[in-house]
């Protein structure tokens, strides 16, 4: 088992920063990818990044392609997601993901999961 804890979310305005931390604990290692995914009121959980704890090799959305950046401290056993030039259309709840094999940027295929963190930004 893999327990996903989200934290560093809040309120922020358009054109802001925000960094979200991911602690992990239990089965990790360096075979699990991590991802960030998020849902907005009323819209389906969607993608938003990926990284491989082995290789660091990441992926983006193209809607948060050169604003987010996803990185990881492997002897924390922490993902960081910092986000850029944040805009009111990034409003939603986001969590941290985790799944063994390759990287994917389909949410079925993650088996764990954390409780979310929201981030909301004004404009």
């Amino acid at each position: 088992q893999v327990q996903l804890l989200e934290s560093g979310g809040g309120l922020v305005q358009a054109g802001g920063s925000l960094r979200l931390s991911c602690a992990a604990s239990g089965r990790t290692s360096s075979t699990y990818n991590m991802g960030w995914f998020r849902q907005a009121p009323g819209e389906e959980r969607e993608f938003v990044a990926v990284i491989s704890l082995s290789d660091g090799v990441t992926y983006y959305a193209d809607s948060v392609k050169g604003r987010f950046t996803i990185s990881r401290d492997n002897a924390k056993n922490t993902v960081y997601l910092q986000m850029n030039s944040l805009k009111p259309e990034d409003t939603a709840v986001y969590y941290c993901a985790a799944r063994q094999g390759s990287r994917s940027v389909r949410r079925e295929e993650y088996a764990y999961w954390g409780q979310g963190t929201q981030v909301t930004v004004s404009s």
